[in-house]
């Protein structure tokens, strides 16, 4: 299978599986607007079967918050769940991190970040997600999923640092990223645009 198919079947894959789940309408129930933000958003999409949420409410109730993931629990395939209470700093968020197990036996990740509408992050990744995707070029993605492909399992590398790379330092490879990374930190993940 060549990177194109691999990312076309996770991208199908992750979609089906955003409608099976029925978690955006489990957020939409208290009244939350939610984005999908990422790779399945941008269609780079690889190896790593993540998927992206940014989830906003007037206010970030954790009891709120909590009868979404209970029912979430309660209903699907979930293996574990981990909570970051970020509410008092900056990002005014809540953070969840769900290992889901699909009909394929294959293991997902959820990321459900649930952030203040209005707070200081509203709205920014999903700027970044869609300035990679305007910039993208057929090359340009066959160089993303190529990288993402052949960085090796056992290394977790975001990838905003891989968009990095190749939009800002024209890397091509992923020995070209790791040198780029050592000598070019992404200190700001939040605040780089393509």
């Amino acid at each position: 299978m060549n990177i194109f198919e691999l990312a076309e079947r996770n991208q199908r894959t992750a979609w089906k599986i955003l409608e099976d789940t029925g978690i955006i309408p489990s957020w939409e129930s208290i009244g939350a607007t939610v984005n999908i933000v990422g790779s399945l958003k941008t269609g780079l999409m690889m190896k790593s079967r993540d998927i992206d949420l940014h989830i906003y409410t007037g206010d970030v109730s954790i009891p709120e918050s909590f009868s979404v993931m209970r029912e979430l629990a309660e209903r699907l395939s979930l293996k574990e769940i981990q909570y970051g209470n970020l509410i008092e700093t900056e990002e005014e968020c809540i953070e969840w991190h769900a290992l889901y197990v699909d009909k394929g036996m294959d293991i997902w990740k959820f990321d459900m970040i649930h952030i203040r509408k209005g707070s200081k992050y509203d709205g920014t990744v999903e700027r970044t997600t869609d300035a990679i995707t305007k910039k993208l070029t057929p090359e340009l993605r066959k160089t993303i999923l190529q990288i993402k492909y052949d960085v090796p399992n056992e290394v977790i590398i975001p990838g905003i640092e891989i968009y990095h790379g190749v939009f800002t330092g024209n890397v091509k490879t992923y020995e070209e990223l790791e040198r780029w990374r050592k000598t070019n930190p992404l200190t700001d993940s939040l605040g780089w645009l393509p």
